[in-house]
Parts: C-alpha cells; structure tokens; sequence
C-alpha cells in the first residue's frame, strides 16, 4: 500500500504557515520589538521574511529534485552521505518534538488568564486526542482542518491588528527608526525564528496531487506570514506599553485586553488555542509521515510503517508521535524548561537550513540539469542561506549555554543509533535480494551435468 494523493496546494500553504504560527510565536514577535528603538519591528520582520524566502528556494529545488516524505534525510543523503544524513534528520525530528513540549508552556499561560479552574494539561490532552483521531481517520480531513484554522487565525489576526491601529489613527512613532544597524541586525535574527518550521511541510511530498505543490506552498506561506506578523507586531507595540509586553509569557492577551478588554481577552484566548491546534496538527502530519518514511527504509522498526487498511494513514507512526508529544508536555509543564527548548529548536533549525543551503550546491555539481523551473536562482541564494543560517546557528549556541552541551549529547546518541542500531534493524528486515546465478549455456559441460 501507499499514502494516498488528495492534498492540494491551500492545504501545503494552511500546514506550511500553521507549523509556524503559534502561540509562542507571539513572544518572539514582542523580542523583536525589544530591540528597535521606534516601531520598527515591520521592517525587521520583512527583512527575515525575506532571508526566509531564500531558505525556501533552496527546499524548494530539494524537493524537485527529490519529492520524498523522507523529506530532509533524502536531501542530504544524495549531497553528503547516508549516515551524516540520518543523523542530521533523527536529531532534527526529535528536537522537532520538543517544540511541542514549548507551545504547551505557553499554552497554559493563555489558558491559566482565563480559565484558572481548568487545568492547562486537560486543555493539552483534549487537543492531542482530537487531532490525533482526525489524522488517522485520513491526512484529508486533517488537511481540511488545517486550512479551515489557519486561514480564520490569520485573518483574526488582521483584524485584530487593523482595529488595534485604528485607535492610535494608525499613527507610528519612528516606523524606520531602528535604533542603529546592531540593534536592527539582532532583531532580524530573532525575527528568523518567526517563521521556523515552514519546510516541516517537505514530507507531504507523497500525498499532494503534483509534488511542485509543496514548493509553492513554502514560498506562498513565508509571504502570507510576513505581513501577518509585521502588522500584527507594529499593532501590539504602537497600543500597549513595550515593558508589559516584555514582562509576560503571554504579551497576545496583554495586547488584546488593552485594545478590547474583557471580549479581547476571550478573542486572543480562542486565537491562541486555534495557534496551537495548528501547530499540533501540523507537526503530527509531518513527523509521523517521517516516522512512517524511516520505517520503510528499516532505519526505524518496520511497525511504524504500517498504514490502516481503511483511511491508508500511518496510524502506528501517529500514535507513536501523540505519545510522546504528550510525554514531552507534561516534562515541561514540571520543570518550566521551555526556553531550552525553543532555543535547541531555533539552534538545529538554523543548521538544517545552512545544510540546506549547502545541499543545493553540491547537488547542482552533481547534476546540472536537476531542479527544473524550481531551482533556486544562480549561486547567490543557496550561498547567502548557507552563510547566514550559519552565522545565526552560532549566535544562538552563544546567547544560550544549554544548547551546544545538549545539540553535542544529542548527536551522539543519534551517531551511536545510526551506527550501531541501525545496521542491525536492516540485517533483521531488509529482505534480501535472491542471487542471480548464470543459467548455464545449453551444450556447456555444467549443462550437461545438470541434464544428467
């Protein structure tokens, strides 16, 4: 059996712009806003947008080349080799996981502001319960889903910043004053992170109705979310007090009971569990279909292959992820470590998109006349990604002392799996070729024996 194709180009943009559109995404914005002396923080949030977008191409000529939902590991596997490629994948995956473990954090903030008598963790696992049964019922529903969320959060969230503008008279203080080229250049770095997340959508490679869909989709969901959070983050800045914003886990429900009190409050606490949902759902689809494409090729054990013989999704590989989303929820909402995370996330996503990058350039060595109309321009753009998700990779490692210790221990245990586990997983379940023995040649004196 295979997964089957019915994703169409609205639901790649609704996953694409949902995995990064999340709750905690608002407190990146306000970090943005932190740096800039005036409202600035549009400025800002387009210039990453657009560093962004050249990410983007270079996943996008990847995916033309190699439409696989073994996404990233295929990419780099093919440039580099397999094992640095699995590794590489495997620690991407799982730190992937952790951010769900993140927006739970601050989830239970947003929660907590309006409904103190209900605990933050039956919110968490009434989310992960109905968005796990939506996909394993078929990636079509939770596709429709998906689209049908994003799409209402990001025009709430216009609204919401339109109104917010309208009672200053839509009038900015310093909108290009950015207090200095090091300032500005520290908030396009945080502002990168806004939008980590949109190439998870890679591994939907399989279930789209023409692969270029997922290469569209990245480009059109960057462009959507950069004016999305540029508005958005002017409209919190230019009406609520920036040291309030900075001061909360949750400055979305600050700026909303400031523009609209009470009925604000409800509003951004309905937004922000649609935030969530949203990333929730996504980072189910795309990691379970990992799962699912890692078990195929025996790197994983070969049960979190098993598709249902009815809705033909990955059920295993998508109980396996709910799991431990759940297990990784319930770790942060104890020990409060979440900025850890965000970190380790925002450091690996970094490395990936500088490899990325980097990918392009020896896959176009290897084969010039790959990529097709995909192909992202000239050597400029795989070049400058490279360059400059390096460059932020380092300055994250440096902000946070946690993330290299914790990056190095997690290469390692992936380097000793792909070495040491896997090898043993395919000598198990690989089946094995039959050799091909040389029929023998009628008149030959081995024919004659054999007739004999």
């Amino acid at each position: 059996m295979a997964l089957k194709r019915v994703l169409t180009l609205r639901t790649v943009i609704a996953t694409s712009a949902g995995l990064t559109l999340a709750s905690s995404s608002f407190v990146a914005a306000v970090q943005v806003a932190s740096f800039l002396a005036g409202d600035a923080a549009w400025l800002a949030i387009l210039t990453a947008g657009f560093l962004c977008l050249g990410a983007a191409c270079c996943f996008s000529e990847l995916n033309a080349r190699l439409p696989s939902a073994a996404g990233i590991r295929l990419y780099f596997s093919r440039a580099f080799n397999d094992r640095l490629a699995l590794t590489i994948s495997l620690l991407y995956m799982t730190v992937v996981m952790g951010v769900v473990g993140a927006e739970s954090y601050v989830l239970a903030f947003v929660l907590n502001a309006a409904f103190p008598a209900v605990p933050p963790l039956a919110w968490i696992l009434v989310m992960f319960m109905v968005v796990t049964a939506m996909n394993i019922r078929g990636v079509k529903i939770a596709g429709t889903f998906q689209e049908l969320i994003t799409c209402g959060l990001m025009g709430s969230l216009l609204v919401l910043g339109f109104i917010a503008l309208s009672k200053v008279d839509f009038h900015l203080t310093g909108p290009f004053a950015t207090g200095g080229l090091p300032a500005f250049i520290s908030a396009v770095a945080v502002g990168v992170f806004l939008f980590v997340g949109f190439e998870w959508v890679t591994p939907l490679a399989e279930e789209v109705t023409h692969s270029r869909q997922v290469s569209r989709g990245m480009l059109l969901a960057v462009g959507l979310l950069s004016v999305v959070y540029a508005l958005f983050t002017v409209a919190m800045t230019a009406t609520t007090p920036r040291q309030a914003l900075v001061a909360s886990p949750a400055p979305q429900v600050v700026f909303a009971r400031n523009v609209l009190g009470p009925a604000g409050v409800i509003w951004m606490v309905i937004l922000s569990l649609a935030a969530s949902i949203t990333t929730f759902n996504a980072g189910l689809i795309s990691v379970s279909r990992f799962v699912y494409a890692s078990a195929r090729e025996y790197v994983l054990p070969p049960v979190f292959s098993r598709l249902s013989m009815r809705f033909f999704t990955p059920w295993v590989a998508i109980l396996t992820v709910f799991a431990t989303g759940v297990i990784i929820s319930l770790v942060v909402l104890v020990t409060h470590r979440y900025l850890v995370l965000v970190n380790l996330a925002a450091a690996i996503e970094s490395i990936v998109y500088a490899l990325a990058g980097l990918a392009v350039i020896r896959l176009r060595q290897k084969d010039l006349e790959a990529g097709g109309s995909c192909r992202a321009g000239g050597m400029f753009v795989p070049v400058i990604t490279t360059l400059v998700f390096a460059g932020l990779a380092v300055a994250v490692m440096l902000t946070d002392l946690y993330v290299l210790p914790c990056l190095v221990a997690g290469f390692a245990i992936m380097w000793w799996y792909v070495y040491r586990v896997v090898p043993v997983l395919k000598s198990k379940y690989q089946p094995r070729r039959p050799s091909r023995r040389r029929r023998p040649v009628a008149g030959t004196a081995e024919a004659g024996c054999e007739k004999s």
